[in-house]
């Protein structure tokens, strides 16, 4: 009976024409997109793709990430925010959920007659399946705390080919964003799993995979990879079957989408100014001006947008509780002393000024510049600073034994041993390079010896999610994008055991202090409340508490300023644009 009922639905699922997500109007300042079919997005992207692999990527660019993306959207989720107004659409799913269980239940009805690139259908078991090996720890996805409240799992059952139901052990606020995950193909993945569990993930899908054998449930599928030169993606030809704009053609308009490795940011702002790349990040006031000179002097014909809005990125230096070979150097950085000192010789007013040529703000936590409420709410909360004070840095390295310098002018121990410490940014990066030099630069003044070091992007993101008690590192300069606007911190971040706990990841996930211990409470709490300003309360809270720890020090967020080239048309009209959604989304997006 079971699997006469299953064919029934199977036929149903890949017999049904595809009701399509139609997308408003408003979300595009072009409305005359008649004969704007084809072309090529040209994008750049500062270090080398590390996998294609959806399970085994963290990075913020990806080449798994590209293929489900719409610029700051998803292409591939079951529910959309709608830029207008932080709504969840449904997007995938074809209706809105049916909620029951007091809030912690949600049957889903999937939209039919979607597709992967190959043109297997898209189903509940592709959902079910990358629940499944997303929440396989032996995998190591960076989306497994994605799946648990309060180290309660969130489960999702399969009602049938075209229904989910996911039950959350509590209520939460972040339901419908937790829901949105892209659905990977059971008839690739899901094959494997069965057969070989997290060993056969984690080998599939290697750079060395041909372009030919990737599959894509979003906008986007690999065409091409050339290592450390250019990746290319052309458009999944079924996606546009469910996606149309509001005059009913399908999406994309583009044909394709292309990275350019140009592994450092003065290249890329170069290959922008010499309209090689269609888009460029401006880092900072130097940028901008060299833009409008090219604007102006008529060598380059884009848009320049300075200061759309604050930044949703962080920059932050964190250091190591995981040192078990180093004992005193762990002891160290296990003090809040020692760290308050570290956020002391922060000259974060000179990282603004001489980083950002003065466009961007100092920050003391993990919520990002752009939201500007729960920022607010922290304040409220008392939330304390440790602001740029160099004697007061001197005073708290004295209280924990440094009270005498060598020859050199640096501080030593009762022992002779210099007060040192190795610190590693991804290099290319030419702010961060900037912020760690200034940063190192301050603290040999009150006698810290700050080994800095730019390394390899996929080196650096290697050692910062290791876990274990002796994980590869001292310190690392580094920053985090990304994550939700309903509740502004990371799952993966903020609860002791995330996969960017960076500064205490012990084999067993658990917290060190009584303050890891609240914020991961509070961290719960306010995911579990509905109400917008109670939650932000909470999140105040947290912010006080993380002031107080101060387990990573939080350094300075830029403006965020939007150049695209001329050649480029679809973008939001200006009062959408913000740093969380971006200026566009590259479904509407096209070549004049």
């Amino acid at each position: 009976m079971k699997k006469a009922l299953f064919i029934a639905l199977a036929l149903t699922a890949t017999s049904a024409s595809a009701a399509p997500f139609v997308y408003p109007a408003a979300w595009t300042a072009e409305q005359n997109t008649a004969n704007k079919r084809g072309g090529e997005l040209r994008l750049s992207v500062l270090s080398d793709f590390k996998t294609i692999n959806p399970f085994t990527s963290a990075e913020a660019d990806s080449i798994p990430g590209t293929m489900v993306e719409n610029g700051e959207f998803g292409s591939a989720s079951l529910f959309l925010q709608d830029p207008r107004n932080d709504e969840f659409l449904p997007y995938m799913a074809d209706a809105k959920p049916v909620v029951s269980n007091n809030g912690k239940r949600f049957v889903v009805k999937i939209r039919p007659g979607m597709k992967f690139s190959d043109g297997q259908a898209i189903t509940a078991d592709d959902w079910i399946t990358t629940w499944k090996i997303h929440t396989d720890d032996k995998v190591g996805s960076n989306s497994f705390d994605n799946f648990f409240l309060n180290k309660k799992p969130i489960t999702i059952k399969k009602i049938d080919n075209l229904t989910l139901q996911f039950d959350f052990p509590q209520v939460s606020s972040t339901a419908y964003g937790r829901m949105s995950f892209a659905p990977w193909p059971d008839h690739v993945f899901g094959k494997a799993y069965r057969e070989g569990g997290a060993d056969a993930i984690k080998k599939l899908w290697t750079l060395g995979t041909p372009a030919s054998q990737i599959v894509s449930p979003g906008m986007w599928v690999l065409e091409s990879y050339r290592a450390g030169e250019r990746s290319v993606f052309t458009k999944n030809p079924y996606w546009g079957e469910w996606n149309k704009d509001s005059r009913g053609n399908a999406l994309p308009y583009l044909d394709k989408l292309s990275y350019r490795v140009t592994n450092d940011a003065n290249a890329t702002l170069a290959a922008f100014l010499a309209g090689q790349i269609d888009q460029a990040p401006m880092r900072n006031a130097d940028d901008l001006a060299q833009t409008k000179r090219a604007i102006d002097g008529g060598t380059l014909k884009a848009t320049l947008l300075p200061n759309v809005s604050p930044q949703a990125q962080s920059s932050w230096i964190t250091f190591n509780w995981n040192k078990s070979a180093e004992p005193a150097q762990q002891k160290l950085f296990r003090d809040v002393r020692f760290r308050r000192a570290m956020s002391h010789i922060a000259n974060r007013k000179a990282m603004v000024d001489l980083a950002l040529g003065g466009l961007g703000v100092e920050t003391y936590s993990s919520v990002y510049p752009v939201f500007r409420q729960q920022i607010a709410a922290g304040t409220a909360a008392g939330a304390p600073r440790y602001p740029y004070n160099l004697a007061e840095a001197s005073k708290l390295l004295a209280q924990i034994g440094y009270t005498k310098k060598n020859a050199q002018g640096y501080l030593v121990d009762k022992a002779g041993k210099v007060l040192e410490f190795n610190l590693s940014t991804n290099a290319g990066n030419t702010v961060r390079e900037q912020l760690g030099r200034i940063f190192a630069d301050e603290a040999k003044k009150v006698g810290v010896k700050v080994n800095f070091t730019p390394i390899d992007f996929n080196n650096l993101v290697n050692q910062l999610t290791s876990k274990g008690e002796n994980r590869p590192f001292d310190a690392i300069l580094l920053g985090l994008s990304g994550g939700g606007n309903v509740w502004s911190f990371g799952t993966n971040v903020t609860p002791c055991g995330g996969n960017l706990h960076s500064y205490n990841n012990p084999t067993n996930g658990a917290c060190l202090t009584p303050q890891e211990s609240l914020m991961t409470k509070l961290y719960y709490q306010g995911d579990a409340e509905l109400d917008d300003a109670k939650r932000r309360a909470i999140g105040g809270q947290l912010m006080k508490v993380e002031g107080e720890l101060q387990p990573v020090i939080y350094l300075v967020g830029g403006n965020y300023h939007v150049a695209y080239n001329e050649r480029l048309g679809g973008e939001f009209a200006r009062n959408m644009m913000d740093a969380f959604y971006g200026s566009r989304m590259w479904a509407l997006s096209f070549i004049k």
